[in-house]
């Protein structure tokens, strides 16, 4: 048996980079700043998340720069050649399943977004 699941509540670190392909199906990439439960960490961590299909348009209409969100999905690792150097990358992607909005309509109002939650 092999699980990969995750789940993460944090907020949106840029608004939504929306690709609609010739076949219709639609993508969206996004940022999302998550905090540790440490005290001592006054950074969040970054992680970046994919969306397909209908939760990629939810996101791409509704969804913006600061937004509190939960998110469940599964971690993969997108691999690349270096175009410069040849050598080989990867970055970890968080393909999201679930979206969920949340907090009130007031925190998600551009300009109460904390100062520690810039795009990295």
């Amino acid at each position: 048996m092999s699980l990969n699941v995750v789940t993460l509540v944090g907020r949106v670190g840029s608004d939504p980079d929306v690709k609609y392909f010739e076949s219709g199906t639609v993508k969206c990439r996004l940022s999302l700043a998550v905090d540790r439960r440490s005290r001592n960490s006054d950074k969040p961590d970054w992680f970046n998340l994919e969306m397909w299909g209908k939760t990629a348009e939810i996101a791409s209409n509704y969804v913006r720069k600061g937004r509190l969100v939960g998110v469940k999905g599964q971690l993969k690792i997108d691999t690349w050649s270096d175009r410069n150097t040849g050598a080989e990358r990867s970055s970890p992607v968080i393909v999201v399943d679930d979206l969920q909005m949340l907090g009130s309509r007031r925190d998600n109002e551009a300009g109460d977004v904390p100062d520690n939650y810039d795009e990295f």
